[in-house]
């Protein structure tokens, strides 16, 4: 009877879980559709911006802009972007395994996150965390990415670091979720050039532009507007490929569960016959004893 007693109370605990499983399902499912029908409006929105900065930048001679240009490297930042909140099966870990994989290559890295799972990851390992942000799991926002932009810019300009990267996840498809790593500052004609390769863009020509009124004074104005829309489309593509991995881990948390419960039920069901069994035979041979 105690071993049928512990066979209820784990089935109870494993249906309980169950409904925990499938409820996240559904508002991650929920949200995924809201995050893909975002990051389908933001997407050539992403990709022309990185294709019209090239133009601009293939066709200026030397600018003179903090911006451009190769310095002498002394610290570098890493812009993290994983989640608020786990049960997203190998999502922030793979974004972690890709943080330092590009810290590895970096000279003194100092790390910028967004959300508290990599806040809370990094505060524990050898890097330095300069700064988080966390938007609770909802779906970001353009002044979300220009709050992030200004404080990028503005350490950069302050020298703080000399060179910024951004590792976040893009979505191929909803079975392909891949870490990657932009630069971000400085900014260069040839590193653009390899991310629109990389995203299936054409190869672009060198364009000629009239800058008015100087090159730096475009620039200067132009180059924030494009980190920050770079860092949009970012969060928007990470917010989709989180919700993503947690629908499918929470899918198959799910499936794990109905065939734990599935097994359960038969041991339950023996055991229970076991039982019944016994007490009949117990009863019979206590009235034959009585009867003889």
């Amino acid at each position: 009877m105690a071993n049928l007693r512990n066979v209820r109370l784990r089935m109870r605990a494993i249906q309980q879980t169950l409904q925990v499983t499938k409820a996240m399902n559904l508002i991650s499912t929920s949200k995924l559709r809201k995050g893909r029908c975002t990051l389908a409006d933001t997407e050539p929105y992403f990709t022309r911006i990185k294709k019209s900065m090239f133009d601009i930048i293939s066709s200026a001679g030397n600018v003179k802009s903090d911006f451009f240009g190769k310095k002498d490297v002394k610290h570098s930042a890493v812009l993290v972007i994983s989640s608020d909140k786990g049960l997203a099966g190998g999502y922030n870990a793979n974004v972690f395994k890709q943080v330092n994989k590009v810290c590895k290559t970096l000279r003194d890295p100092l790390l910028i996150t967004i959300g508290n799972i990599a806040s809370r990851h990094f505060n524990h390992s050898s890097f330095s965390v300069l700064e988080n942000f966390s938007f609770m799991s909802r779906l970001p926002s353009l002044d979300d990415a220009g709050q992030i932009a200004d404080y990028i810019i503005s350490q950069f300009l302050w020298n703080y670091f000399d060179e910024v990267h951004l590792v976040y996840t893009h979505m191929f498809s909803a079975v392909k979720l891949t870490p990657e790593t932009v630069q971000l500052l400085p900014i260069s004609a040839e590193k653009i050039q390899e991310e629109i390769a990389q995203i299936g863009g054409e190869k672009r020509v060198d364009l000629r532009f009239e800058y008015i009124p100087s090159e730096e004074e475009v620039f200067d104005a132009l180059v924030p507007i494009y980190i920050k829309g770079i860092i949009y489309g970012a969060l928007v593509e990470a917010y989709a490929s989180e919700q993503n991995a947690r629908m499918t881990a929470m899918d198959e948390a799910s499936q794990n569960a109905e065939d734990m419960l599935a097994k359960l039920q038969i041991f339950y069901n023996r055991a229970r016959q076991a039982s019944i069994t016994q007490e009949m035979t117990e009863i019979i041979g206590g009235s034959s004893a009585i009867n003889g």
